[in-house]
């Protein structure tokens, strides 16, 4: 039996997933999350074998830390990362925090239970628009951000600034600094405004 925890914060998607899995013999749904802080907790305590994992939450784009906390547990439950955003952004930062897996929301349900039990098993299970992107990525030579300059530019595009940005991410002021002056020089830009456009022109940022 394969034990699932549901971290979405909305209670029809949490119903549709848990129906879904509920009607397969060897998959057991043990809780639910509606929080990344709570679906941490969660996975501490009812020790689930696997997590599946929204990015976006209520109060903003928890999944990746959530899913980096998770994977730090003692014995940790796999993650597979469900969500809508396909972005290399989310991509790159899910699976460097430890994700088993990346699939999208509109995958068919067959997809879905498929993936559940790969990843639960320890196997890479990607959405095949996802596979598909990451192969790409490795054949073309291109500008490539770290997950942590991904991580700084994506709150720049939201407008915070450094102090806030050192904050959110617990690093320190020149630290972020010193992140942006790295994006600058591999985006070629000057600016924060320059580099979110670039950004978004090749599909690094929402």
């Amino acid at each position: 039996m394969i034990r699932i925890l549901i971290a979405d914060d909305h209670p029809v998607v949490r119903a549709g997933i848990r129906a879904l899995l509920d009607g397969e013999d060897d998959l057991e749904v043990v809780g639910e999350a509606p929080t990344a802080d709570e679906a941490v907790t969660l996975a501490s305590a009812s020790t689930p074998d696997l997590v599946l994992m929204d990015l976006q939450f209520a109060d903003g784009p928890r999944g990746v830390e959530a899913t980096r906390l998770i994977r730090a547990l003692p014995s940790p439950p796999h993650v597979l990362v469900l969500t809508n955003y396909d972005t290399d952004t989310d991509i790159l930062s899910a699976i460097e925090a430890g994700a088993s897996g990346y699939l999208l929301k509109d995958a068919p349900p067959d997809e879905l239970v498929a993936a559940v039990r790969a990843a639960a098993a320890g196997e890479s299970a990607l959405a095949p628009v996802i596979a598909s992107r990451l192969m790409a990525r490795m054949r073309s030579p291109q500008i490539t951000l770290s997950s942590r300059e991904l991580e700084v530019l994506e709150l720049v595009a939201q407008g915070a600034g450094n102090a806030e940005i050192a904050r959110r991410l617990h690093i320190a002021d020149a630290t972020v600094k010193s992140h942006l002056v790295h994006v600058f020089t591999k985006l070629g830009v000057a600016s924060r405004t320059a580099a979110v456009n670039a950004a978004r022109e090749r599909g690094m940022l929402r």
